[in-house]
């Protein structure tokens, strides 16, 4: 069995923690530093990319997750309707404890993983796949 590779805490360089557990770490180093924290923002490409304030514009062009979310368009089919306050239309709400859902407007969910998610399903994947077929 291969080691695990090992990440960088960006609140403390001194932690070297496993990808498996590294969106964990970062939660639990977020609220341990919070001073740090409120100067450091993460990627919308990949919650487990934390940078500084300052760098995050120039990381997010750069970011190696960037083409796959983009890209990822399997997201247009969930759309979430949310209320707006420019239209009311009364009619449609039928229930007192409900407040008046006005018009809706659509809300398209983003995908924020961890690259050791991805890692971790390829692996799982192909873990299945030898199972599945053993003299491949």
């Amino acid at each position: 069995m291969e080691p695990e590779a090992l990440e960088i805490c960006p609140y403390n360089p001194h932690h070297r923690i496993p990808l498996s557990r590294f969106q964990y770490h970062l939660a639990s180093c977020r609220r341990k530093n919070p001073k740090k924290a409120k100067k450091m923002a993460s990627c919308k490409y990949n919650a487990c990319h934390v940078v500084p304030i300052k760098e995050l514009e120039e990381h997010e062009a750069a970011c190696v997750n960037r083409s796959s979310v983009e890209e990822e368009d399997s997201f247009s089919s969930l759309k979430v309707g949310l209320p707006s306050s420019e239209q009311k239309d009364n009619s449609l709400n039928t229930s007192p404890w409900l407040p008046n859902p006005d018009v809706w407007n659509t809300f398209v969910p983003q995908k924020l993983v961890c690259e050791s998610d991805t890692r971790e399903s390829e692996r799982e994947v192909t873990a299945l796949q030898k199972i599945l077929r053993p003299g491949e």
